[in-house]
């Protein structure tokens, strides 16, 4: 069973969506509304999902606050915004490791489907949001577009496994090499994509079809 930690300064938001999840077979293990406390609430309750809901106030307070944690990288996060918000700023959730940003409008079984994948080590866009992060290129622009130095074998295989939710040393184990090579790995494949994260990393590795799903 799937444990949750539902962020939501709403004390209404936090009952729908605790009502939510465990008519869906989810255990919900903790709640909060003060941002400041989250990680160290998350820390204790350990769940395998954050589900935070900022739409109802600016989404930089919770941003900051997962700045100046871990949390982002410690446990999945599903983060849902308004629909203005999500439009700004999904690239940046996506940056801060966040590994889904939903509308509010989200359906019960979308935002069921996205705590599960989160789970499980997965990115999640809501569909809306595709086209708008990862504008599909011209042909005219496919020239453009590509890497300028290519990812190699080995670099293929780790970045699907970063697609699968591997630290560094799962990686390592299953290569047969050391820690420190798999974080060689890793830092060249956001060099040479551009990312900022691993989650980042992953995105665009789906949009260029590296990653297979």
């Amino acid at each position: 069973m799937i444990r949750v930690f539902i962020f939501a300064s709403s004390s209404m938001a936090r009952g729908n969506l605790e009502n939510l999840l465990v008519a869906r077979g989810v255990r919900v293990v903790g709640n909060s509304a003060e941002a400041d406390a989250l990680a160290d609430q998350v820390a204790d309750a350990e769940p395998d999902v954050v589900l935070i809901d900022a739409s109802r106030e600016p989404p930089e307070a919770i941003f900051g606050a997962l700045s100046e944690s871990d949390l982002a990288s410690d446990t999945p996060i599903v983060m849902i915004l308004d629909e203005e918000a999500v439009a700004e700023k999904s690239a940046e959730g996506l940056r801060a490791g966040i590994r889904s940003v939903l509308p509010h409008d989200v359906t019960p079984d979308q935002l069921i489907a996205a705590v599960q994948a989160a789970a499980a080590g997965l990115v999640v866009l809501h569909p809306s949001e595709t086209d708008a992060l990862f504008p599909r290129a011209s042909p005219e622009q496919q020239s453009i577009t590509e890497l300028a130095e290519p990812l190699t074998r080995r670099e293929r295989e780790v970045l699907q496994m970063l697609a699968s939710g591997l630290g560094n040393k799962q990686i390592a184990a299953q290569l047969n090499i050391s820690e420190h090579t798999a974080k060689f790995h890793v830092a060249s494949i956001l060099g040479k994509l551009g990312a900022g994260s691993r989650t980042e990393a992953v995105a665009l590795g789906i949009r260029r079809g590296l990653v297979l799903l």
